[in-house]
């Protein structure tokens, strides 16, 4: 019994080896440990089984058998595959048909294996569950039935509409308990383990070390990217920087990582169960916001933007919600930023570099539109809000001199014609 209870203190060696033979040393405790060259493959899976991740798994299977491996744990944290479900029969069938056994822990503490991703709990040959973890809210069953296993197969239609705990999991034998990775592979058919009396009290160590494998970096920033908050800002993003690039002067920095984020957001909106239409109410919303940029005020355009960049961000995903701070952050960032910074930019773009404005008072220009009271004017090719001196309607195309400055909003008349004729000839 004190050789069970001190299990625990097993971990931190566990650890130990496993990242000794991540680097191609094999990790050993004496002569024993030095003997046994067996090596177990642990595979990370978190966020969604997208098909990148799949690849991964079946590559990891492929090695792992090429190099006699005791076999290959998949620690899982997903709540969902976003993968067909053609591509996730192909993966469970290349779990069972593997040469070497694959096994299951969802872990650590907290940690779900929810939707398709908890089927393939039913086709491994080993699973666990860490305290405080969940299995289920598995859906219509994709797999074959006949590949599950008995005990699974059973419980299915407990899981199919709710998460169980992993006390659950237990009481209806589809698990064993693992507080750690330790616990679980410690059990595993073929890992080696010895009783170390060296302490005070005997502890299980062991002997054979693991191996744990990753996504490469290209693949794990395409993985990441098609994680729905990030697709969903990335996509704003670019398409922000596309709007701010077309009122520039040339291809600027701007453009180059506009462009960069745009085909990133396509790329994880692509991945994700995105929904077409909502993908175009975004469009149409940056339409909208570049239309009225040119204008230089907020108008009808702005608020059809503004609608459609909220019932787009809101109905984005199909079957997944974003959280309200990335929703705030797209919606509030992507207005504001529409709304007041680009039509400043605009008029630093267009109008005449000087300090300060005083030179405008007296200078003449051409209603954009109609000014009644207030409206948009042209002065030396710039755009700027104006309001008219003592209500006095300008009509559109009419010249205008401008009388005094209030902030951002310039106060004008109408100017004669002859004096707009002299200004241009001069």
């Amino acid at each position: 019994m004190r050789v069970a209870a001190a299990g625990a203190l097993a971990v931190g060696a566990l650890l130990t080896l496993g990242s000794n033979a991540a680097a191609g040393a094999s990790g050993s405790l004496d002569g024993t440990a030095a003997a046994s060259t067996d090596i177990l493959d642990v595979v990370e899976v978190s966020g969604f089984l997208d098909g990148i991740m799949a690849d991964f798994i079946e590559r990891s299977i492929e090695q792992a058998s090429a190099k006699g491996s005791l076999g290959l744990v998949l620690q899982v944290n997903s709540p969902r595959a976003i993968v067909d479900d053609e591509r996730l029969v192909e993966l469970a069938a290349r779990i069972r048909s593997s040469d070497v056994p694959v096994y299951m822990w969802v872990g650590p503490s907290g940690s779900v294996a929810t939707g398709a991703v908890g089927q393939l709990a039913g086709v491994v040959g080993d699973l666990a569950v860490a305290p405080g973890s969940k299995l289920g809210d598995l859906g219509p069953l994709i797999l074959p039935a006949e590949h599950l296993a008995e005990p699974f197969a059973d419980a299915y239609p407990i899981m199919q509409d709710r998460t169980v705990s992993s006390a659950e999991t237990i009481d209806l034998g589809l698990a064993r308990e693992a507080p750690t990775l330790g616990f679980f592979v410690i059990d595993l058919p073929g890992f080696v383990a010895e009783i170390d009396t060296t302490g005070d009290e005997p502890v299980r160590v062991p002997v054979s070390p693991v191996r744990f494998a990753k996504l490469s970096l290209i693949d794990q920033f395409m993985h990441t990217a098609a994680s729905p908050a990030l697709a969903y800002l990335l996509f704003l993003a670019g398409t922000g920087l596309l709007v701010f690039e077309l009122y520039t002067a040339g291809v600027g920095i701007a453009g180059g990582l506009g462009a960069l984020s745009f085909l990133l957001g396509c790329y994880g909106l692509a991945a994700l169960p995105a929904r077409g239409w909502a993908v175009g109410l975004l469009l149409v919303a940056m339409f909208g916001y570049g239309v009225d940029i040119q204008t230089g005020v907020p108008r009808v355009w702005t608020a059809i933007a503004t609608v459609c960049l909220t019932v787009g961000s809101l109905t984005l995903f199909d079957g997944v919600s974003l959280s309200w701070v990335t929703l705030l952050a797209g919606i509030v960032g992507v207005t504001a930023g529409m709304v007041t910074g680009m039509p400043a930019m605009v008029r630093t773009r267009y109008g005449t570099p000087t300090i300060g404005r005083e030179w405008m008072i007296g200078a003449l220009g051409v209603a954009r539109d109609p000014v009644d009271p207030e409206g948009v004017v042209v002065i030396d090719g710039a755009p700027w809000r104006a309001r008219t001196q003592r209500a006095t309607p300008i009509a559109e195309g009419d010249p205008i001199r401008v009388m005094a400055l209030e902030g951002l909003v310039l106060t004008v008349e109408p100017a004669d014609a002859a004096d707009d004729a002299a200004e241009k000839s001069a």
